[in-house]
């Protein structure tokens, strides 16, 4: 298991000497919603206008259902790969070791704007080369729901308290992989994938 300094502080620390690069590597909670929410709008509306209501849920639901695997492989294997050169440890560290490091940094919790936006437009004309026209903007809409929960329940996970039970128990398979097995966990908005893949937590 990979050891790292990890830091319970609220601190930001900082990143760049440039301050531009500084801005754009935080971002309050709240920002994917305003850029996102009305990008799922439109391919909500596009979808209805094409297929009618139930392909659209259809397709939405394909979307989301793919996000969950995303997620997963971007965490397991993106996230968590750990280069040898120094350059590679320093793009590793801006992109998730920061996090791991100090995971209660509420500035560097939900991907910025810089980051998350190339990545959805690669995402979109990957679908696009990928599916059929029909089916491209319900299954994108579902596929950007998906990316908008998952940053949402992560800022949530590290920062809200739940008296539910279903939530408590996400936080709780969420706060292991941060402090007890990093190489593990690697579902941050449910364990499905872990328990598919092997790489759930192993019982005690």
């Amino acid at each position: 298991m990979k050891k790292n300094f990890v830091s319970n502080s609220r601190e930001s620390i900082r990143m760049f000497k440039n301050p531009l690069f500084e801005a754009l590597s935080k971002v309050p909670y709240f920002v994917p919603l305003i850029v996102y929410v009305p990008v799922i709008a439109y391919f909500f509306w596009t979808s209805i206008q094409t297929n009618g209501i139930l392909l659209f849920l259809a397709h939405l639901l394909l979307g989301l259902f793919i996000w969950t695997l995303t997620e997963y492989v971007l965490h397991r294997f993106v996230f968590h790969f750990y280069p040898s050169s120094e350059w590679g440890k320093r793009i590793h560290f801006i992109f998730h070791g920061v996090h791991h490091d100090y995971p209660n940094d509420a500035q560097r919790l939900v991907m910025p704007p810089s980051a998350s936006i190339p990545l959805a437009a690669a995402f979109y004309f990957l679908f696009k080369w990928l599916l059929p026209v029909a089916l491209l903007d319900g299954f994108f809409a579902g596929f950007i729901s998906g990316y908008l929960f998952y940053d949402m329940t992560h800022y949530m996970l590290h920062h809200a308290q739940f008296k539910n039970g279903v939530w408590k128990k996400i936080k709780q398979h969420h706060m292991l992989h941060h402090y007890d097995d990093s190489t593990r966990g690697y579902g941050v908005t449910s364990a499905f994938w872990d328990k598919i893949f092997g790489s759930d937590f192993l019982k005690k």
